[in-house]
């Protein structure tokens, strides 16, 4: 597969002619996950696994999954965690002229989940959609989230990534199912008269050429050809966990690269690196690459596994409520995932 890696663009490059000057902050964050847990000696017991096997090549050590019999899953999880990002913010629900949720288990296809998450958190008529970018939803909800409200047309904006990737897995399957977790992260954006606030360079694309590397089927019409389709594999995810694994190191360096290089900074001058917790040796390629602190790359992945739309948010939220991210800090927000699809956000916060 041959990805295209374009120039990150500048956030104010996109700006109409006569858009008022304004600025975005990051008002609250929040995050939710299930209680329960699925370890790595949960999975010994239903596959020929082990708990070396799967730290040595992922880093994960166990994942929450949702329980059906509670109610959770993605829609349940996004709300709590938006309810939490702005009681964190301090502004009401009524506020909120838009909610954004990137997800691509939603709960039903229609109504979406960002319509049923503005009801429940009470957003009244705000404006709600859904994102479908696998692991790079919640980055690209903040990238339109920006635009939105540095364009004029919005001033308070909630912005969800949450997955509820277990009920896409086959537990028979090794190669995928011990990666995979179930969480949420959400963060309210709002304007600002700073105007140095909000996103200083973004990137945002997608090269659907190795589509079939990694894809959820819900017909038998939706497999690639050459691979059969079978009843067992409809509604699992389906990934060639090699080639995602080298699209991955050679994407995931180069599009930090490459949005470092439009804003005209150094590696060094940003404070966090919030990145989409895919793979341990991924994060650990990158950290090496720019030769970054272990306390400016983020990672939490040995407690949640990929959970997909949900990692960056959970992130965010994590080292915010620890108060590691801070006013005037420069923040760099990157995932990559299924269409295939990567994307960036470097955020004066």
């Amino acid at each position: 597969m041959t990805a295209r890696h374009p120039h990150a663009s500048r956030a104010d490059a996109a700006m109409p002619p006569g858009a008022p000057a304004i600025g975005v902050r990051i008002a609250g964050c929040g995050s939710a996950v299930p209680d329960t847990r699925l370890t790595n000696a949960d999975f010994e017991r239903m596959l020929d696994t082990s708990d070396e096997w799967i730290v040595q090549r992922t880093g994960i050590r166990e994942r929450r999954r949702c329980d059906p019999a509670k109610g959770e899953n993605s829609r349940t999880l996004s709300t709590l965690a938006l309810r939490r990002a702005l009681e964190n913010a301090r502004i009401d629900a009524g506020e909120l002229d838009g909610v954004i949720v990137g997800t691509v288990t939603p709960e039903m296809l229609c109504p979406s989940n960002s319509c049923r998450v503005a009801a429940a958190v009470g957003a009244g008529t705000a404006a709600a959609f859904d994102i479908s970018a696998a692991c790079c939803g919640f980055v690209y909800g903040l990238n339109i989230a920006n635009a939105l409200i540095r364009s004029g047309s919005m001033r308070t904006v909630g912005v969800v990534g949450c997955d509820h990737m277990t009920s896409v897995m086959d537990y028979t399957d090794r190669r995928v199912s011990i990666l995979f977790g179930d969480a949420a992260g959400a963060a309210v954006l709002r304007a600002t008269d700073d105007t140095s606030r909000g996103v200083v360079a973004h990137a945002m694309h997608a090269d659907a050429t190795g589509w079939a590397d990694l894809y959820l089927p819900r017909s038998k019409a939706d497999f690639p050809p050459g691979e059969t389709p079978t009843d067992e594999k409809l509604n699992r995810l389906q990934m060639n966990g090699q080639a995602v694994f080298k699209f991955a190191v050679k994407t995931f360096g180069d599009l930090i690269q490459r949005t470092l290089d439009s804003a005209g900074l150094k590696a060094e001058d940003v404070d966090h690196y919030i990145c989409h917790q895919s793979n341990a040796r991924i994060l650990e390629a990158s950290r090496e690459r720019f030769g970054l602190p272990e306390e400016k790359l983020y990672v939490n992945i040995q407690n949640y596994g990929n959970t997909s739309a949900g990692s960056v948010g959970l992130c965010l939220d994590e080292l915010w409520r620890a108060g590691r991210v801070r006013e005037g800090q420069l923040a760099l927000f990157v995932a990559f995932g299924g269409g295939l699809t990567w994307s960036s956000s470097l955020w004066r916060i």
